[in-house]
């Protein structure tokens, strides 16, 4: 099948699920259009266990044509994160800065090694019996929230400002220090034994600091063309050719592109918004960007619904995989309960927000996409199966009662 008939049949069922969302279900469209995904997977799992084939065989022929972590990873991420730093408020994020380094960092150092431990147990006790250091592997991927699913989220719950920019800004830089570590891990696990503490170091300049980097080195060059330019169709070409171009040339020079890309979006969001932009181009600019981020969000969602029919379920990979839910939230709990525990010493922080920062820091497709990076070893397919059962429930259940949670803790108070 062509790249072109696959990314059409795609695009319709996205299109057709997010139609039926809007007129049946009203549910958030990311949410909704995975839901439906979901069930239609269902549903064709179910038919063919009774007997009936409607194409099932075809769909999972036409998903494992689709590299996901490619797709994820070096295609749409780039504009997600993009979208998703334009819109928030520089000054915010730097009120929070304390906040959101420790919960990037430290939290996610923590959560991982937490998760990877409990769930070495979990696994060995329900006879899957799992490697300690690919059961760390496992930690890394799934402890750094994900900006794309949280984000989005977000502008559906109305959650408290402060809050709101812990949660956001967090999602958007713990990827850094989140695939540094899944880097590390994957390397020792597949017989990397030179891994000193020099050259944890290195990679971590090279990813984090070198992403950041080069987000603002863009981002300036870019922010000079758009101050020469009073053409909003022009100016949208540029922030496209900022968007793909900085995201190849960070894969080409082996630094972090989501990083890049977060910088590069917070420089244009903020300061070229308000020096380099007319009101018509900031108008016609977010709305490009705004529409761009819907349908990539949909289509997206919509794929993870559909890689239920070709993950390896088992009744016994089930159980797991509920399991590691419940290990993933006690991880996130703690990591944040620490956080905010050493935070208290120097700022307040209201009633509930451990709940809240807990509650709210949902899994997605880069879970999944980094999952499926991992090269064809035994541990595979159970790390690949139960990152995805979190990464469902967290997206469907978390997302969907987060803004009752919200307003449960938080009926009157801002953070």
């Amino acid at each position: 099948m062509k790249l072109f008939e696959i990314t059409a049949i795609l695009m319709v069922l996205t299109a057709l699920f997010s139609f039926i969302n809007y007129r049946m279900l009203r549910m958030p469209t990311t949410i909704g259009v995975m839901f439906i995904s979901l069930v239609f997977s269902l549903g064709i799992v179910s038919l063919g266990w009774l007997g009936i084939d409607i194409g099932q065989a075809g769909v999972a022929q036409m998903l494992e044509t689709i590299d996901f972590n490619q797709a994820l990873l070096h295609g749409m991420l780039s504009f997600l994160l993009f979208a998703g730093a334009m819109h928030i408020n520089l000054n915010d994020l730097k009120s929070q800065k304390w906040a959101i380094t420790i919960l990037a960092t430290a939290g996610v150092v923590v959560s991982t090694f937490i998760v990877g431990s409990l769930t070495w147990l979990v696994l060995d006790f329900l006879g899957f019996p799992t490697s300690f250091l690919y059961c760390l592997l496992f930690g890394a991927l799934i402890s750094p929230t994900d900006p794309v699913a949280v984000i989005g989220i977000l502008k559906t719950v109305g959650i408290p400002k402060g809050l709101e920019t812990k949660i956001a800004g967090e999602s958007l830089f713990n990827d850094g220090i989140g695939v540094v570590v899944f880097l590390i891990l994957l390397e020792l696990a597949l017989g990397g034994g030179d891994i000193t503490v020099g050259g944890v170091a290195l990679l971590f300049v090279e990813e984090a600091v070198g992403g950041a980097l080069l987000g603002l080195a863009i981002g300036m060059l870019a922010y000079q063309m758009l101050k020469r330019v009073n053409n909003y169709q022009v100016e949208v070409i540029i922030t496209l050719a900022l968007v793909m171009g900085g995201y190849a040339l960070a894969d080409r020079i082996h630094t972090s592109g989501p990083i890049a890309m977060v910088v590069a979006g917070l420089l244009i969001g903020n300061h070229g918004r308000a020096f380099a932009m007319s009101e018509v181009t900031r108008r016609r600019l977010d709305d490009f960007w705004e529409l761009m981020d819907e349908i990539l969000n949909a289509l997206l969602f919509m794929l993870i619904g559909l890689e239920m029919l070709v993950m390896p379920f088992t009744p016994a990979l089930l159980i797991a995989g509920l399991a590691a839910i419940m290990i993933t939230l006690f991880a996130r709990w703690a990591s944040v309960g620490g956080a905010v525990f050493l935070m208290r010493t120097f700022r307040p922080f209201s009633p509930g927000a451990i709940k809240i920062l807990t509650w709210g820091g949902l899994r997605g497709g880069i879970s999944v996409a980094l999952a499926l990076s991992i090269p064809a070893v035994p541990e595979r397919s159970t790390i690949v199966t139960i990152t995805y059962i979190i990464v469902v429930f967290s997206i469907i259940t978390q997302g969907m009662t987060l803004g009752r949670l919200v307003k449960q803790i938080y009926p009157h108070v801002e953070d």
